[in-house]
């Protein structure tokens, strides 16, 4: 089992290892592993490594219910057309019902609230059955992500410690680009219309020149984490 003074003592390790490099220890070396997955092209990257490391990797989708057609599309295109081990977590209410408890648009009203019963509340149910979790983590995506390391220890709310693994922590957008040209892989068409982060399509829009590549999430909400990635505690 790992730890976190491992993870510290083999950091220089881990940072030098190519994305596929690392992919291939964690699969080697544990078992309950899974990837969670928006269907980014970063993660379309990282998900063409796993099949040709562990064909049956799990790879976790957390549907919403906000998630643009075009998503939907490419994760049916996918799980049908690679064969994907997918894995669809969904909240535990319904859109209908959460209008009900907290009326209509509770994304515009409230955006972290609606993040956290949408997104972070079936996140937290599927780390409890994994010892290590992947990301499409990338340094240069915003300043909230500058600092994020390869391997990673993280605590949950439960207590419990997981090791979170940002395989292309270190690639630039260009670098993902690269790798979906030269691998000829499929992507969401919303990237040819200038969405550069793709989430919820009542929070996502366009991004503009010269801003961050996450800037068109929660624009104008001084947001620009869901939480997903703020609820552990990195030990």
């Amino acid at each position: 089992m790992f730890t976190n003074e491992f993870v510290k003592e083999r950091s220089d390790h881990f940072e030098n290892l190519p994305a596929q490099d690392l992919l291939k220890w964690v699969f080697e070396t544990y078992e309950n592993v899974g990837f969670t997955s928006s269907f980014s092209a970063d993660d379309v990257s990282i998900i063409n490594m796993i099949r040709e490391i562990k064909p049956d990797g799990l790879i976790i989708f957390i549907d919403t219910d906000y998630h643009f057609p075009e998503t939907y599309d490419l994760v049916e295109k996918l799980k049908k057309e690679w064969n994907l081990n997918l894995k669809i977590i969904k909240p535990l209410i319904t859109v209908e019902e959460m209008e009900e408890r907290y009326g209509e648009k509770l994304y515009e009203k409230d955006p972290d609230k609606c993040c956290q019963i949408r997104k972070v509340e079936p996140l937290k149910r599927i780390l409890e059955d994994l010892d290590v979790w992947i990301t499409g983590m990338r340094r240069d995506q915003s300043p909230t992500r500058a600092n994020i390391g390869k391997v990673e220890t993280h605590k949950l709310p439960s207590g419990k410690t997981i090791l979170k693994v940002n395989p292309i922590a270190d690639w630039t957008r260009k670098d993902v680009w690269n790798y979906v040209n030269e691998n000829n892989l499929p992507y969401n068409p919303l990237y040819d219309q200038n969405y550069l982060s793709i989430g919820c399509a009542p929070c996502t829009r366009p991004v503009l020149e010269g801003e961050d590549e996450r800037a068109g999430r929660w624009a104008g909400k001084g947001k620009l984490e869901c939480g997903l990635h703020t609820f552990t505690e990195k030990e």
